[in-house]
């Protein structure tokens, strides 16, 4: 485990642990009520002392005006001196503790230097990624109690009080006025969790995961911030033949499982504390998986994220268990995969290797159900990789909402997968309740109602991100009526030849655009420039060609039997000066499609 602080220290047995940029503490064992407790903490004496650790390397003047007024025997104990002295003014003035005691008179005789201490540790704390949790009793069956959520969440917000409450106390008691302006920040934990170990059916080789806990309730201040160390993902997901027992040593204290619905697969996604933003993140994503999911039962899926026994050159590689049938992704440790991206694409693509074996075709795309005023119902499916434009056209799309759509629902916004279906013909389904977007590909008219529900990555960085809920298990798992098909061409300009929207005639003409799987790299991956990628899609597809092939030719010809409609749409989005108009022009065009489409109701 890597330490923030000098010393390294970092014992496994405290109640918390500080690494890359966070800290994570289980509050059952440091619950603090009172001001004084708070201050009394092993984890405010940690950060308190890494703070005077780093104005002392810094030599700030702030940190020379205290070796000039802390009295010469504590100048070695300084974390303890200061934190007696916030202990003193979380509950008297200046003037007062001048009077207790003479040896704070220096220290308090220029309040502007003290302020600037207190605000710059305030915000050293806050600059913290934080993650509090509690665990519950195994087999308790505590988590699925509605009481013990509502305890949880009091927990949470009685943290966020106690902390603003020491922090104004401090402050006020030290300048002797009270403020004019209060800021209710998140200033306790950002997120926090209820874990719980839970018995399920493990495959033999890997008892060593059964003592890691499961997430089974999460509580988020949003919206949520956060900076990983990569804004893009590399590589593809390669798979092995050899699954060495060694490769999936862990030790479990340092581990989270986060139990994903994916679609109707359950995944156990274990990520080492390192990755606790990046694993935690997956609540705005992918359903959490119900009690009944778990317990004395086999997942589909498992992925473990922080590895640190495998060498492979490669950052992500998965296996197939013959015996189990589980499909296993591996993830080694390392700065390079500090991206919500891995996190997302390998168990998506470990799901659509599922879907394969299981006769569905996979498709790595948006699609949306939707009824305009007239009473049409049309279920649009928009093929494409990353940053293709297919979820910024749906998007586009749903801005017209209010003048033109009476309902729209968002079916999947990346992968999802098709189905046959005796009454709807070709159903589709999704995989996520959350959407993973570009910050920059935003269209005008946005949902800000909703966009503080969401947890931004890397704001001030290419391919910012946000992960924002968008739909709901159901919605995602109903399966819905397939009426369009289309591929989103981000790089081909509009004119006459080139219309917005062109259909093909036939399975072949489709397929052959469709294989291409061509597109205007915007710098989502390390790719750059046009690049080809089968099907458009990365995940699954290229790993088990042969058989997605046979399906996908069994599905288009179907398609066409069916007489849905299959074309592409010229989106635009790689196209310079088009990030907002092009999928805003193609939205306008497929409204029109679906408008002249014969009602599915």
């Amino acid at each position: 485990m890597v330490s923030d602080f000098p010393d390294g220290s970092l014992a496994q047995k405290k109640p918390y642990a500080i690494t890359r940029g966070k800290v994570i503490f289980d509050f059952s064992l440091m619950y603090c009520d009172t001001p004084a407790k708070l201050l009394q903490s092993e984890l405010f004496t940690a950060i308190l002392k890494g703070f005077i650790q780093r104005i002392e390397t810094k030599q700030s003047r702030v940190f020379q005006f205290l070796t000039e007024n802390v009295p010469l025997r504590r100048r070695e104990s300084l974390t303890k001196y200061m934190t007696g002295l916030f202990r003193l003014l979380a509950s008297h003035t200046a003037s007062e503790i001048i009077i207790m005691n003479s040896q704070y008179y220096d220290v308090l005789s220029d309040t502007e230097y003290l302020l600037e201490f207190i605000e710059e540790l305030y915000n050293y704390w806050r600059h913290f990624e934080r993650f509090m949790y509690i665990e519950a009793p195994k087999r308790s069956h505590y988590t699925k109690q509605g009481i013990h959520h509502a305890q949880f969440i009091k927990l949470h917000v009685e943290l966020k009080t106690i902390v603003l409450d020491t922090y104004r106390h401090v402050r006020e008691n030290l300048l002797g006025i009270n403020p004019r302006v209060y800021r209710q920040l998140p200033a306790g934990a950002n997120m926090g969790i209820l874990l719980e170990k839970i018995d399920w059916k493990c495959p033999d080789g890997l008892s060593f995961v059964r003592d890691v806990a499961f997430i089974r309730l999460a509580i988020m201040e949003s919206p949520l911030i956060l900076y990983p160390k990569m804004n893009t993902r590399k590589g593809a997901f390669k798979e092995i033949f050899d699954l060495k027992e060694d490769m999936l040593l862990l030790i479990p204290e340092q581990w989270m499982c986060y139990p994903a619905k994916i679609g109707t697969l359950t995944a156990f996604i274990y990520f080492h504390r390192d990755f606790i933003s990046q694993g935690l993140s997956l609540c705005n994503l992918f359903e959490i998986a119900e009690y009944e999911d778990i317990e004395d039962k086999a997942p589909d899926i498992m992925m473990f994220a922080g590895l640190k026994n495998i060498d492979f050159s490669d950052e992500t590689v998965f296996y197939e268990d013959n015996k189990t049938g589980i499909l296993i992704g591996m993830i080694r440790h390392g700065e390079d995969i500090d991206y919500f991206g891995y996190f997302k694409k390998l168990p998506l693509t470990l799901h659509n290797i599922v879907m394969l074996e299981r006769g569905r075709l996979p498709l790595h795309g948006a699609m949306t159900s939707l009824t305009v005023k007239s009473g049409t119902t049309a279920g649009v499916v928009i093929v494409g990789d990353s940053g293709a434009g297919k979820s910024e056209t749906l998007e586009a799309l749903r801005t017209l909402a209010d003048e033109h759509i009476r309902d729209l629902k968002f079916i999947f916004d990346d992968m999802g997968s098709l189905n046959f279906d005796a009454e709807k013909g070709i159903a589709g389904y999704g995989t996520e309740i959350g959407a993973f977007v570009r910050l920059d590909d935003l269209q005008p008219g946005y949902a800000y109602a909703e966009i503080d529900r969401s947890i931004f990555m890397s704001p001030d960085k290419t391919n910012a991100r946000l992960i924002i809920p968008i739909t709901t298990y159901y919605d995602i798992t109903r399966g819905y009526k397939v009426n369009v098909v289309l591929y989103a061409n981000n790089y081909e300009q509009v004119d006459e030849t080139h219309p917005v929207i062109e259909f093909f005639t036939s399975p072949e003409d489709a397929l052959a655009v469709f294989r291409n799987g061509a597109r205007y790299a915007k710098g989502t991956t390390d790719e750059k420039g046009i690049v080809n990628t089968y099907f458009a899609n990365p995940f699954g597809a290229p790993q088990r060609r042969e058989v997605h092939e046979e399906l996908a030719i069994k599905y288009f010809n179907a398609m066409f039997s069916l007489g849905i409609k299959v074309g592409q749409i010229r989106t635009r989005l790689g196209v310079a000066g088009y990030g907002q108009e092009g999928p805003r022009a193609a939205a306008m065009e497929l409204f029109e499609v679906i408008k002249g489409l014969k009602s599915t109701e």
